[in-house]
């Protein structure tokens, strides 16, 4: 079973809101990850994309993300949404993409493996049009479970 396989076989056991949303990985190559959740779910009363779903959305990529590169490096972690915020730019009228890298952060998985622990802010972002239409910035820990 592949890493993505994986991740959505944990969302649909752990998360079980991402099947109300209709989440699925787009692709997952080069600390980056990609996700799609279908606009018809997760509409507003203007059949726009509902704030909430955005948020959510984007806070999954960014744990994910992390959750995949734990992995990747061979190691098992729990890791804890500690916080975040999202901006909201422009109203989206189709299935919202979201997209997290992880390139910039790959040292926090050797403070990890070193310590035992470690934290993060991770910044995911929603286009439209190769426009931003939403970015959210997250702060994660991850402490090891061995």
């Amino acid at each position: 079973m592949s890493r993505v396989e994986e991740l959505e076989r944990l969302w649909q056991q752990d998360f079980p809101l991402t099947r109300a949303m209709d989440i699925s990985v787009e692709s997952y190559a080069g600390h980056r990850l990609v996700t799609r959740a279908a606009l018809a779910p997760n509409t507003n009363t203007h059949g726009t994309a509902f704030a909430g779903s955005l948020y959510t959305l984007e806070a999954l990529t960014a744990w994910s993300l992390l959750h995949l590169e734990i992995l990747e490096a061979g190691l098992e972690a729990s890791i804890i949404h500690a916080s975040g915020k999202i901006d909201f730019y422009r109203t989206i009228e189709e299935d919202i993409i979201a997209q997290c890298d992880f390139t910039e952060h790959l040292q926090r998985i050797e403070e990890l493996a070193q310590t035992g622990k470690t934290r993060l802010t991770l910044t995911s972002e929603v286009y439209v049009g190769g426009e931003p239409a939403s970015r959210f910035t997250g702060n994660y820990t991850a402490r090891l479970t061995r």
